[in-house]
């Protein structure tokens, strides 16, 4: 379980007076230096990135579990495990100098609140303008059409469409008339194994030409009931989460629904963050596992703080506004590491660590 951590110290400086740092099992993903202790409302913070040298006098201001770390584009956004001050992004940009050759770095600290105070001029982070480089599948017969895009016909491993980039192929579609997939539910279990193989790829999708209240209808269902039609629909995305299902009502709305998708996936790849930061997000995604600040401070005061056995009376006298739900799960999650174990039954249940 990677713990993700925002740390905010104080230093000896008047124009940066704080060093913000994101750790990762107390590897340094990004250090910066701030000038306040949070964005306030309606603004944005100028950073600057740290330096090599951190012998700097600091006072730690404050330590706290992130729950999210995510890359869009050139933002990195970042969920803290808080009631308040809890949601803020960083935006990575490069400029050019206007004397010389050669490009700077911009970075800014902005929070949810400010970016609604100061509304700015809307812009997609995958703006979906980008030229790409399409496969097709050579058993479609009668192939979507991707004008303006370089196109190529060749046999794909899993599906009918993909997104063709320099270290490969990048993302997979799988297209599906009305007709196609009712069929596909006389073997349903070939279709999981076909959505298995889209889910090997970064990015994958399964386009329905078709509305999805066209197969609750029984007018166009005769095999199946309109109910069993749902379960499957419902099974499919239940079993395949890394997989889009997209129901786009026909023929030429699946197709440019496949076209912008595979343009926003283009675009998100060419905007990348600097150097590590961008691998570091791309490898947490969201929610890395973490589970919250009492799940945290429970953990930490079982491993480190408390007596070699406990109750969970113990704890509950410790942590009272902790929920009985969030202690169990604790003590659960801490079995199932073979980090502790339980000695005896009900009320009298001891934990001890291991």
């Amino acid at each position: 379980m990677s713990l993700l951590l925002w740390i905010l110290e104080s230093v000896e400086n008047d124009k940066f007076p704080y060093r913000l740092t994101i750790q990762n099992d107390g590897k340094e993903v990004l250090c910066l230096r701030v000038q306040s202790r949070w964005p306030g409302a309606g603004s944005q913070i100028f950073c600057l990135r740290e330096s090599e040298d951190y012998s700097d006098p600091v006072e730690e201001i404050e330590r706290v579990p992130i729950i999210s770390l995510n890359r869009y584009g050139k933002r990195l956004s970042v969920v803290l495990d808080r009631p308040a001050n809890k949601r803020c992004e960083f935006l990575f940009l490069k400029k050019k100098y206007k004397t010389k050759e050669g490009e700077y770095e911009q970075i800014f600290w902005r929070t949810q609140q400010g970016l609604k105070e100061r509304k700015p001029r809307v812009k997609l982070t995958a703006r979906g303008d980008s030229q790409i480089h399409v496969l097709i599948d050579t058993n479609e017969k009668y192939p979507w059409k991707f004008q303006e895009c370089v196109v190529e016909r060749k046999a794909l491993p899993a599906g009918d469409y993909a997104l063709l980039r320099d270290d490969g192929i990048f993302a997979v579609v799988e297209r599906k008339t009305f007709e196609n997939l009712i069929s596909d539910f006389n073997d349903i279990a070939i279709l999981h194994q076909k959505l298995g193989e889209l889910e090997a790829y970064k990015h994958s999708a399964m386009v329905v030409e078709a509305n999805y209240s066209d197969f609750l209808n029984t007018g166009k269902l005769t095999a199946y009931t309109p109910s069993y039609a749902a379960k499957v629909l419902a099974e499919l995305s239940a079993l395949h989460p890394g997989t889009k299902i997209v129901f786009a009502g026909n023929r030429k709305l699946a197709n440019e629904w496949t076209l912008r998708f595979f343009q926003a996936i283009e675009s998100h790849e060419r905007d990348t963050l600097p150097d590590k930061i961008a691998e570091k997000a791309a490898s947490y995604g969201a929610s890395p596992g973490f589970k919250g600040g009492v799940y945290y401070d429970i953990r930490k005061y079982i491993l480190d703080e408390s007596h070699d056995e406990l109750t969970v009376a113990e704890l509950k006298d410790k942590f009272p506004d902790a929920p009985e739900s969030t202690i169990k799960r604790v003590l659960r999650d801490l079995k199932n590491k073979g980090l502790i174990t339980i000695m005896g039954r009900g009320r009298k249940s001891r934990w001890i660590k291991v």
